[in-house]
């Protein structure tokens, strides 16, 4: 529930967003017409949201077990934001 909330947020902006740039590029006889993707709604299939779920659980348990090893090698007894710094960019790369 928590992810879809998250991606029904960004989508509802995204719009939002879409039409403010879009108002403003139209001249105004064209404001209003005819019908576009724009003005459908967007919506996730039920396993489209748990997917996304387990792979961001997935994403986010990588990298804290990423991050501790780094910590752990450098004799740190805490995860710091740095260690974070360290791994992304393989990180991103591998996923």
């Amino acid at each position: 529930d928590l992810i879809h909330s998250i991606l029904k947020r960004f989508w509802t902006l995204q719009a939002l967003e879409r039409e403010n740039v879009e108002a403003n590029d139209a001249p105004d006889s064209e404001v209003g017409v005819g019908t576009s993707k724009k003005n459908r709604t967007t919506f996730a299939n039920a396993n489209a949201v748990k997917l996304t779920s387990e792979l961001l659980r997935i994403f986010i348990t990588e990298a804290v077990q990423r991050a501790a090893a780094i910590a752990d090698a450098e004799g740190a007894s805490q995860i710091e934001p740095t260690h974070l710094e360290i791994i992304l960019p393989q990180l991103l790369l591998d996923f």
